[in-house]
């Protein structure tokens, strides 16, 4: 069987990054947020496959897709993270590792930012890190698929 990518979902308004509130989210692309996550993957023996979407449905496709061919998810669902139980059920259908990645530290945010319906789906959640939260997911994902832990 060939090796399967690491997925890494992008949710809704994340394709803004680099312009939509900077002072919160910083300067750096989704662009350059892939462009660093390859590198990472690369240099760990994974290869990645990154998306974004601002559509829900998408997101949930996307989750059941990666059931039968990715390694492990990175998912970023944005404002979904927040309101989406259809995500978050799709999320407990996987055998694969899911760990939730956020930009901002959501807990020193609005309330409302402070609940995830991901979260308990997910292996570990990693906020706060801007765009290197990418790459310690990757880390920790990498970590996970080698050992069966992210305590190396």
């Amino acid at each position: 069987m060939p090796h399967r990518p690491l997925l890494i979902l992008n949710g809704p308004n994340l394709n803004l990054l680099g312009t939509r509130e900077p002072d919160i989210y910083g300067r750096e692309t989704l662009a350059d947020i892939e462009r660093r996550a390859r590198e990472k993957a690369e240099s760990l023996g994974h290869s990645i496959d990154f998306r974004q979407t601002n559509h829900e449905g998408v997101l949930v496709d996307w989750v059941q897709e990666a059931r039968d061919t990715a390694a492990g998810l990175i998912l970023n669902a944005g404002a979904y993270t927040h309101t989406s139980i259809a995500l978050h059920d799709a999320l407990l259908t996987l055998a694969i590792a899911c760990i939730e990645v956020h930009l901002s530290n959501i807990y020193k945010r609005e309330d409302f930012r402070q609940r995830s319906y991901i979260s308990k789906a997910a292996l570990g959640v990693i906020c706060g890190f801007g765009p290197k939260g990418y790459e310690l997911a990757i880390e920790a994902l990498a970590a996970h698929l080698a050992t069966g832990s992210v305590h190396q």
